[in-house]
């Protein structure tokens, strides 16, 4: 980032600022490698607790009802005590939620799993929110720093939770549980934010009072959150699933937590770039296209391709999940008009989004139980990758909530013609 780009910052001091980057990119880090390391472990952690298919499922759908029952309330939260110190508060809950489900028993489980996925609702919420508010000017290179530090992470829980667990001989409790190791560092790189709190706090309620738009009865707001919710359902259905469909066409369960991380791997450039490319465009509309053919023929292709392709398929799910999540994120601050109207749209989109999201993996594996055959469930993500086509060319319009006026792209100046 270069010297004029941090004196354009009117809420970050200059020498503040690489500091809120690495926050943010440690608190991101934070974000998916809790979750996307459960996806290579379900099967042994079905066997050794003796559960079904559906109940297994329901590991991965937790966090996602936690994020969808507690999502709406974080802005309130961050608008009465401050941003950074609710951030702070969640991530050491964080770390206790990844403890607690490392114990024996189902309930410390399902419970610990609940916890953390309260915990990693509130940064989903606020974190785009603080990118607005810190960085107005560079809402698309710090999503796709934010994205890129959540992803890479993800992966690399996906392909090595299997060598830690039986490789290393601790078992899926203790490869779950050593993620909380990366929770307590973030802490301490999240410490210094508090030093703002105040100050950012008044900023906050400032904006609040200003914003009279109900978010609620946006035609537009409900098309992002849709949008989300198609993508947060592909994510963590292939996140929780995939492994199970690889083994059943003969792959080692080894080699299916490696093609896990290969398609987050694939994620990762994308979720980077993505983010730049959409800030500068007025429509992304063709980014939206994009995303839903990749998904659209990476799921035929786990169908019905040839079993000597499947890492293509995967690759086209990889890059079309990065393409989604990466537009998803900037819809929260391209659609919106200032910090507190992305924590809202953000905290609704996250709330109703989820709550879709949450379905697919305890109904990909009862449909799975019912039909002993993953037909059925992948032809249900052929739908969603139409229905995703479908929200996103409305997100994708060059408009913001409130406002039937077009506005610029983030990376545009305000005097610009």
């Amino acid at each position: 980032m270069s010297t004029q780009e941090m004196k354009s910052k009117p809420n970050v001091a200059r020498s503040a600022v690489w500091v809120v980057i690495v926050g943010i990119i440690f608190i991101a880090a934070n974000l998916r490698a809790p979750l996307t390391s459960v996806g290579p472990l379900v099967g042994l952690i079905r066997d050794d607790v003796h559960i079904s298919n559906t109940l297994a499922g329901m590991i991965t759908t937790l966090p996602l009802l936690a994020f969808a029952l507690f999502s709406p309330i974080v802005p309130k939260l961050g608008r009465r005590f401050g941003v950074e110190g609710i951030i702070l508060i969640s991530i050491i809950l964080l770390t206790f939620g990844v403890i607690l489900r490392s114990f024996s028993g189902i309930g410390t489980l399902y419970i610990g799993t609940a916890v953390l996925g309260l915990a990693i609702s509130v940064s989903n919420v606020l974190l785009p929110s603080l990118i607005k508010r810190e960085f107005p000017r560079q809402i698309g290179l710090m999503t796709g720093v934010y994205s890129i530090s959540m992803n890479l992470l993800g992966a690399i829980a996906s392909g090595i939770s299997v060598p830690i667990a039986v490789g290393l001989g601790v078992g899926w409790r203790g490869a779950l549980g050593i993620w909380a190791i990366l929770s307590l560092v973030s802490v301490l790189f999240w410490l210094p934010q508090m030093k703002r709190r105040n100050r950012e706090t008044a900023t906050i309620q400032n904006q609040s009072a200003d914003s009279s738009v109900n978010i609620w009865r946006s035609a537009l707001a409900w098309q992002v959150t849709l949008f989300m919710g198609l993508q947060s359902t592909f994510f963590y259905v292939l996140i929780t699933w995939l492994p199970e469909i690889l083994k059943q066409q003969g792959i080692s369960s080894d080699q299916a937590g490696w093609f896990l991380s290969v398609m987050q791997l694939a994620v990762l450039p994308f979720t980077f770039i993505v983010p730049i490319i959409a800030g500068r465009m007025s429509s992304q509309r063709l980014l939206v296209t994009i995303t839903a053919i990749l998904l659209l023929m990476g799921t035929l292709g786990l169908l019905y391709g040839s079993a000597n392709f499947i890492v293509w398929w995967i690759i086209m799910l990889g890059i079309g999940g990065g393409f989604a999540f990466s537009l998803s994120m900037m819809f929260f601050g391209l659609r919106t008009e200032n910090a507190q109207q992305a924590a809202e749209l953000s905290g609704m989109a996250q709330s109703v989004g989820y709550l879709l999201a949450a379905i697919g993996p305890t109904l990909f594996g009862y449909l799975h139980d019912a039909t002993d055959s993953w037909t059925v469930p992948l032809l249900l993500l052929v739908c969603a990758s139409i229905l995703l086509f479908v929200f996103g060319l409305g997100a994708a319009r060059n408009r913001s909530i409130g406002s039937k006026a077009t506005i610029p792209p983030s990376n545009t100046p305000p005097n610009a013609k």
